[in-house]
């Protein structure tokens, strides 16, 4: 198993339900804590009151917005180097660059079915 600890960061609760029972059904040994804002997931991997081993970030969020968290996790020396996969409906070739550039790993956009999105997820967490 490549990843045990997943940080999903969606605004989106039924996105958050989906992913997380895929990921389950791929791997139910793999713990996935998933957070609404992406401030306050910043500020719990900052006070270390959640661990991460990858990050799947969603870019449309209010407040802080995927970019934004994506530029703050990277200027910090303690979280810059735990793995940022955008997860998001985009597929704007713009943005694709913009966060590869930033220190995204991948940039998936969010499939439109259940199977998909397991076989997406199996291809990274296996």
């Amino acid at each position: 198993m490549l990843y045990s600890s997943i940080l999903l960061i969606d605004d989106d609760e039924d996105d958050q339900e989906i992913f997380v029972t895929a990921l389950k059904e791929v791997d139910s040994a793999v713990v996935c804590q998933a957070e609404h804002s992406a401030r306050e997931a910043l500020r719990k991997l900052e006070n270390s009151q959640v661990a991460a081993d990858v990050i799947f970030l969603d870019l449309n969020m209010p407040i802080m917005n995927g970019i934004q968290f994506l530029r703050e996790v990277k200027k910090r020396e303690s979280l810059k180097n735990i793995p940022v996969i955008i997860l998001t409906t985009s597929s704007n070739s713009e943005t694709i660059k913009e966060t590869k550039a930033l220190g995204a790993v991948d940039f998936i956009t969010k499939p439109n079915n259940f199977i998909e999105l397991k076989k997406i997820l199996q291809s990274i967490i296996l």
